[in-house]
């Protein structure tokens, strides 16, 4: 399934029209992403957690030359899913 994809399953199980689910999702989307970007983690019981991690400097080797690279730190999203939704797929 893909964005739109979402957006149509939206549209048909809520009946909003086709531009009000668009502004639904992008919606949630964004506000998943803004509270991540503060640091904030966003729980959902029973679907999952979205939060973010630290992932520290490294050294690492170019694939192609051999040559050694530095890895930058970054901050890396994840998502860990609830019971809900491990029990909802594993049916």
């Amino acid at each position: 399934m893909n964005r739109n994809d979402l957006i149509a399953q939206v549209t048909n199980k809520v009946g909003l029209k086709k531009a009000e689910a668009t502004k639904a999702v992008d919606c949630v989307f964004d506000t998943i992403t803004t509270s991540l970007k503060k640091g904030n983690e966003v729980r959902l019981v029973g679907f999952g957690t979205f939060s973010v991690a630290r992932r520290k400097a490294s050294a690492g080797r170019n694939p192609r030359t051999g040559e050694a690279i530095k890895i930058p730190a970054s901050n890396q999203p994840k998502f860990k899913a609830g019971k809900g939704l491990k029990d909802a797929v594993n049916r």
